[in-house]
């Protein structure tokens, strides 16, 4: 077995390293990218674009190149580190932001928090200002932020599709005041032509998109990427077999959820026991 190998004289930038060290190993041990997604059951491409520094790949591909290169840990400890890179992750956000908009459509799913396009200014301002945001910076953005909901409101808007967890609509702000104008903007805008809101209860129980918020995109050339995205960083997923796979999960948990006529009745249940609580 080889000896596990410091990397020295190459590229500081996380990704980049990352993808430098890919095609190292590959060319050293011969292999083309189609023999090597024959070998290890994913599609070439994939392997070009991790290689190309456009993907980082999952963790459990890292996990079979550094078996199939007998590099034990040694992939996977430099994926982390492009993983966990910050600078990176405003990259691949200023990218998606830029998909975003000359989207065909759009559908999501909600952990925990709405989506920036279904959030009104003092929703903004509480969620980004737990973040650490505050003063100038705060203002900025909110503003941003609020500015996305053009994306919905413009004449040729994109069709748009949420699943909200109910535990979205089961985390009050703070401002009562304020948590009643988000959940009257809510049951407005799901009535909005081309708006689809789900509810997924928590009765529905476990499922496959347990952990990240998630935006498909449709592209006007026909594909769809995808954007995971958690509290601490976010991935655009390209590759077409992961695209899939996510699809799939999607479909399955809309299966579960509320329909749209349930799902608002169930938000202006939520508004009506806002509105007659005596401690507002």
């Amino acid at each position: 077995m080889s000896q596990r190998r410091v990397i020295t004289g190459r590229s500081q930038e996380p990704r980049q390293r990352f993808a430098e060290e890919l095609r190292r190993l590959r060319t050293a041990h011969g292999t083309s990218l189609r023999k090597l997604g024959e070998r290890l059951g994913w599609d070439w491409s994939l392997f070009g674009k991790m290689e190309k520094g456009e993907t980082l790949g999952s963790p459990e591909v890292v996990q079979a190149l550094d078996t199939f290169y007998e590099t034990p840990g040694l992939l996977l400890a430099l994926w982390e580190l492009a993983a966990g890179d910050h600078t990176q992750f405003r990259e691949r956000y200023r990218r998606y932001m830029a998909l975003e908009a000359e989207a065909r459509s759009l559908w999501h799913f909600a952990v925990s928090v709405l989506p920036g396009l279904l959030q009104t200014p003092g929703y903004a301002r509480e969620v980004l200002a737990v973040g650490g945001l505050k003063g100038k910076e705060l203002d900025q953005q909110v503003e941003a932020r609020i500015g996305r909901r053009e994306l919905l409101e413009a004449e040729n808007a994109p069709p748009f599709r949420t699943i909200l967890s109910e535990a979205v609509l089961r985390t009050p702000l703070r401002d009562a005041g304020e948590w009643r104008e988000q959940l009257e903007y809510l049951s407005k805008i799901a009535q909005r032509p081309g708006v689809v809101v789900h509810v997924l209860r928590q009765s529905a129980g476990m499922h496959g998109l347990m952990g990240a918020d998630m935006w498909y995109l449709l592209l006007p050339e026909g594909r769809t990427v995808v954007y995971a995205e958690n509290g601490y960083r976010g991935e655009l997923i390209e590759e077409s077999s992961s695209v899939v796979g996510l699809q799939k999960a999607y479909d399955a948990v809309r299966d579960l959820a509320l329909t749209p006529a349930e799902s608002r009745t169930f938000i202006l249940r939520m508004l009506e026991e806002v509105t007659c609580d005596p401690s507002i």
